[in-house]
């Protein structure tokens, strides 16, 4: 699940980038929330998790947040540049 937030900010993605957030994403459906194998992941917060897809300047994350846990809802809330991001 994609954020409407997010969508308009995939939408301005480098198309690279946008490519490494898709696959993000099906790994995400597949494996879970908990991505170690990316680059500077890291658990923000209880629920809400952050990785880069892109090193270098600039430099572009995501942050997504597990919605639900029973019925295993993960929302994508931000993608874009590392200084704009919400931590």
């Amino acid at each position: 699940m994609v954020s409407r937030k997010a969508a308009k900010q995939i939408g301005r993605l480098p198309v690279a980038v946008r490519k490494s957030l898709i696959t993000l994403m099906r790994e995400i459906e597949t494996s879970g929330p908990a991505r170690g194998n990316w680059p500077n992941y890291g658990l923000l917060r209880k629920a809400r998790h952050h990785c880069h897809l892109k090193k270098g300047r600039p430099s572009y994350v995501a942050i997504w947040e597990v919605v639900n846990k029973a019925i295993k809802v993960v929302e994508v809330i931000y993608a874009g540049t590392h200084e704009r991001a919400p931590y």
